[in-house]
This record gives C-alpha cells, sequence and structure tokens, in this order.
C-alpha cells in the first residue's frame, strides 16, 4: 500500500511539473540547419530561455578541427556563438553551460580557452568527464541563455 502512494506522489510531481511552463509560455523548436537530417533539434526555446543541444569543435564541412582540446573548445564555443546568434542572443545571455570532456585531464587546457569567451561574468557551469563523445571529440559543450537578457 506504501508503495502505491508513493507511486501516486511521483506521477502527481511529474505531471506538476510538465505542466509547469512560464504562463503564456510557448515550446518551438529549432531544426539543425543544413540538409543532414539529425535526431535532436539545435534548440528549444520556452519563454525567454533557450536551451541549446551540445555542440562539438566542428568545422563548416562537419570535421572536428585538428589540434586538440584547445582548437576544439575555440571552435565549439565559437559555433555556440554562432547558434545564438541565429536566435538574436550573444554570449552575455548565457547563464549555464555543461562541459562534457573526453579526458578530465584536460579540464585547464579547456579552461584557459573557454574563460576568453565569456568577457562580462562566467556562467554557472558543470564539466565532468565521459567515455566517450560523438565523432572522437575531445568535448562537447551545451549551454542554456535568457533571451531577455542583454549583455
Amino acid at each position: 500500500m506504501a508503495n502505491l502512494a508513493a507511486q501516486a506522489g511521483v506521477a502527481l510531481l511529474l505531471s506538476a511539473c510538465a505542466a509547469n511552463l512560464p504562463h503564456g509560455s510557448q515550446v518551438e523548436y529549432f531544426p539543425v540547419p543544413g540538409q543532414r537530417p539529425l535526431p535532436f533539434a539545435e534548440a528549444v526555446r520556452v519563454g525567454e530561455m533557450l536551451y541549446l543541444s551540445g555542440q562539438l569543435g566542428t568545422d563548416s564541412t562537419g570535421q572536428l578541427v585538428p589540434g586538440g582540446i584547445g582548437p576544439e573548445t575555440r571552435q565549439a564555443l565559437t559555433n555556440v556563438a554562432t547558434e545564438l546568434a541565429r536566435h538574436g542572443a550573444t554570449l552575455a545571455q548565457v547563464i549555464k553551460c555543461t562541459v562534457m570532456l573526453a579526458d578530465i585531464g584536460e579540464w585547464a587546457a579547456m579552461n584557459e580557452v573557454y574563460v576568453t569567451f565569456f568577457q562580462k561574468h562566467l556562467p554557472a557551469r558543470s564539466a565532468f568527464g565521459t567515455t566517450g563523445l560523438a565523432l572522437g571529440a575531445r568535448l562537447e559543450l551545451e549551454c542554456v541563455a535568457v533571451l531577455s537578457q542583454t549583455g
């Protein structure tokens, strides 16, 4: 009986969370630009929040830039900035980033590049090591921005 009550409580909590979008918020899904269909959106906007999918250090051809963690970090953040610009935002509006590293030992080298992209503030951030990333990348970076905030 206690298990059934716990399950009902969890179900109620989950449905309340799903229903609690900010008043009047609409969800917009933005596909990844280009010809290649991918199984995720480039970004999702919920009200004034913009959630970006993870970015790798890939160039315009979809290939990883050479040189390892430093150049890949620079390219991934350039890709984030480009993606934000498509949605009328800048890096100054980023409030949270998550960094996934193929080797957590490269954290300091990634940070050297990362901090050069955030001139006015440093977003909240999490970083963790993984057992592998798409395309053999050294890092993947995802960010959240507030669109109503200006830099």
